[in-house]
């Protein structure tokens, strides 16, 4: 089976209102898919529960044949950098380190593998020389690949990310889509949550649009076009000119 993640029929509500209702698609192993739509449309909370960070209500989430539980320590996730409490005090290199528990099992310590795989995961971002930093003293940008470095000491499958371009430098930017290009090339799978629609041909394989329900999914070139769009901004097209400059 192709298919990495099997979504049917999926509805979520807050407090008796409802965020999402009736999504489903599929996705097939080794793409970057993007998940866009308005503010409020729903995408982090797509995200949420699809980790069963959040309830659902109703609905079937399937990875490659088993469920979210069987498949936990093959799952890495980025929340978005405003969720995270920068002033903890932690290390760089024990942010990383982070990445390697969940298949180190209950009570064990990472030891000098995992060190070092750590060191490795830090190099592919560019920040191994602020291992011993605190987390707290990098900018934005160095934030936000430490945390990727710290998903790809998971070794996952699947990488999910929320907003994670959103106040960073250009150069971090592009040091992280170009990381999650290799994890696609080897048959991974990634999921980003993003809200420019100018970057979407050149970053993704495949288009989530989402406004509370499923709009399309599909190719950049299938979703992209102004009749698929307005559908999910409500005719505000000032979002297409731009976009369609990037696209065509």
């Amino acid at each position: 089976m192709d298919d990495i993640l099997l979504i049917q029929n999926l509805h979520v509500s807050y407090h008796g209102k409802e965020v999402l209702r009736n999504i489903s698609f599929s996705t097939k192993k080794g793409e970057i898919v993007g998940i866009i739509g308005p503010n409020g449309a729903g995408k982090s909370t797509l995200l949420k529960s699809l980790l069963h960070l959040i309830p659902k209500d109703k609905g079937e989430i399937n990875i490659a044949g088993k469920s979210i539980q069987e498949m936990r320590e093959k799952i890495a996730y980025v929340p978005q950098r405003s969720t995270i409490d920068w002033d903890f005090p932690i290390t760089v290199i024990d942010t990383v380190l982070i990445g390697t528990y969940p298949k180190l099992g209950l009570f064990k310590r990472p030891k000098k593998r995992e060190r070092e795989w750590a060191y490795e995961c830090l190099k592919k971002v560019g920040m191994k020389e602020y291992s011993q930093r605190q987390i707290g003293e990098l900018s934005g940008g160095q934030q936000q690949r430490v945390f990727v470095a710290r998903a790809l000491a998971q070794n996952p499958e699947l990488f999910f990310l929320d907003e994670p371009f959103v106040g960073i430098d250009v150069t971090s930017e592009e040091t992280i889509i170009n990381i999650l290009r290799e994890q696609r090339d080897e048959g991974k799978t990634v999921f980003i949550v993003h809200h420019d629609l100018s970057k979407a041909g050149a970053y993704f394989d495949e288009l989530l649009l989402l406004n509370k329900e499923l709009i399309k999914y599909g190719s950049v070139h299938e979703v992209c076009r102004p009749e698929i769009i307005s559908k999910a901004y409500h005719g505000q097209l000032s979002f297409l000119e731009e976009m369609g400059m990037t696209i065509s």
